[in-house]
């Protein structure tokens, strides 16, 4: 029940895959593993492209464990769990090597945070999104900067107050979340791999400039995301999101 994280490296593009069974949602362990990952490419320099991508067919990924978040009895280990958010989006700003997102199916919160944080992201039209953490009692404050910073501030709004409607990816798309949106897995992977082929004849120095000028304007969120991480460790101690988490939990 705990999941995973593989790695895969061929020709010089590593494919990194999460997963677990509850539709791919993000306990502290895959958010670790997913952090490490991402680093650990960012370092090697045999790899030049890389992929990430969850397992399975409709479901990209569901967001927090709510499990572990029911778990939670004091501030710092809700700091602690939201503090792995924080350090995926991170990792995945100071990577050298541009990311390629692969989102298949649905994203829920940090699964939205995820593809927010990826320098082109690919989609299917199954992939709609929602920012559901105002309905259990916290608001999307960790994934908060990198959705703002790709779709904007009335995007992410729209996505943070309306917390309970699922957005289309062809909406994502619009407002600059998704790349490209497809009709199948197989017309996506078609592409992402056609656009991985073509940045593996790129200069390495100058795709490593693309992506420090990408982020030029976040290098405060090393404080910023932490920050949110404590407030948001605050919130989930709140009978409130206790209450509101367990009828997620029971539906």
């Amino acid at each position: 029940m705990q999941g995973s994280v593989k790695l895969e490296v061929k020709n010089s593009i590593a494919t990194i895959e999460f997963y677990h069974p509850q539709s791919n949602s993000l306990p502290s362990k895959i958010l670790e593993k997913l952090a490490s990952k991402i680093t650990d490419c960012g370092n090697d320099n045999n790899i030049k492209i890389i992929i990430l991508r969850s397992k399975g067919d409709r479901a990209f990924c569901a967001g927090a464990s709510f499990e572990e978040l029911s778990s939670i009895n004091n501030k710092k280990e809700g700091k602690s769990f939201f503090m792995g958010f924080a350090n995926v989006i991170n990792a995945a700003r100071k990577c050298p090597k541009l990311i390629i997102g692969r989102v298949q199916g649905k994203a829920v919160g940090g699964g939205v945070g995820m593809a927010c944080a990826v320098d082109y992201c690919f989609a299917t039209k199954f992939a709609s999104i929602k920012l559901s953490e105002l309905a259990v009692g916290i608001g999307p404050f960790v994934v908060g900067p990198a959705v703002e910073r790709k779709s904007g501030l009335s995007a992410y709004s729209t996505l943070s107050v309306n917390a309970t409607k699922w957005f289309d990816a062809i909406w994502a798309k619009d407002k600059g979340i998704y790349s490209e949106v497809f009709d199948s897995n197989e017309k996506m992977d078609e592409a992402i791999n056609h656009l991985s082929q073509n940045l593996l004849n790129s200069n390495p120095e100058a795709m490593k400039k693309l992506k420090e000028v990408f982020w030029e304007k976040n290098k405060n969120w090393d404080k910023l995301l932490e920050e949110r991480a404590e407030y948001s460790g605050e919130l989930v101690l709140s009978d409130f999101t206790k209450n509101a988490i367990a009828k997620f939990k029971n539906k």
